[in-house]
């Protein structure tokens, strides 16, 4: 056999071969670690895993983060806040600021115009947000931005509150996913955080603070 018919012949096996197969199409298994179904060990997970990720988490009852934020922004001397107004957090901050003269920090509401807002936004030592709860396996908390609390509340000052019910952090993503019932009604811009904000872009060197708060704290209430 010359050497054209063999290289035709290898090329005509390999194009019959190529026609007579199945598309490789492979199915992932699903996978999803088991629930923690004691609600005291999903916390303390979260905890701690959020812990490790260098944040401070406090857990506290009732509205006793109010009083526990007041404490830190006096400790490291904050001088202002900002938070969404209308959110579920905002009357209690309102409340607990009203009236009060010996609250070191300045509470700044959101206002709808992002061009209006920006001088104080970039100013502000510090922003407040709620959470649509947490995930105990990941250590992630999930917000989801509205007009009234829009992302960059918890993208440009420098230290980020947040506020998690105890009984809305579930084990996995995909428990929350269904809890929260996406399937009918996902939100059009959730965020996952798991502590303040770091890469390893450069020399593969851990920096936090690059592309946003350089502390998260986190309020954990029952």
């Amino acid at each position: 056999m010359s050497n054209t018919s063999a290289r035709e012949s290898i090329f005509a096996r390999l194009h019959s071969a190529r026609s007579a197969g199945l598309p490789y199409a492979p199915v992932p298994e699903k996978w999803e670690p088991a629930p923690i179904e004691d609600k005291k060990a999903r916390v303390a997970r979260f905890v701690e895993l959020m812990t490790a990720m260098r944040s401070e988490v406090y857990q506290v009852k009732g509205d006793e983060w109010v009083g526990k934020l007041q404490e830190i922004l006096a400790e490291r001397g904050l001088k202002n806040l900002v938070y969404g107004p209308g959110t579920e957090i905002a009357k209690k901050l309102e409340s607990a600021w009203k009236g009060k003269k010996d609250v070191g920090a300045e509470l700044v509401p959101w206002k709808n115009d992002v061009e209006e807002f920006r001088d104080e936004l970039f100013a502000a030592d510090a922003g407040i947000t709620t959470t649509m709860g947490g995930v105990a396996e990941s250590a992630a908390m999930i917000l989801w931005p509205s007009p009234q609390e829009p992302r960059l509340l918890s993208l440009v000052p420098p230290v980020h509150f947040a506020v998690v019910k105890a009984d809305r952090i579930w084990t996995s993503f995909a428990e929350a996913i269904r809890e929260l019932d996406w399937s009918a009604k996902a939100p059009t811009n959730a965020l996952l955080i798991s502590g303040p904000s770091k890469t390893a872009d450069i020399e593969l060197i851990l920096q936090f603070g690059v592309h946003g708060p350089t502390d998260l704290i986190v309020f954990v209430v029952e």
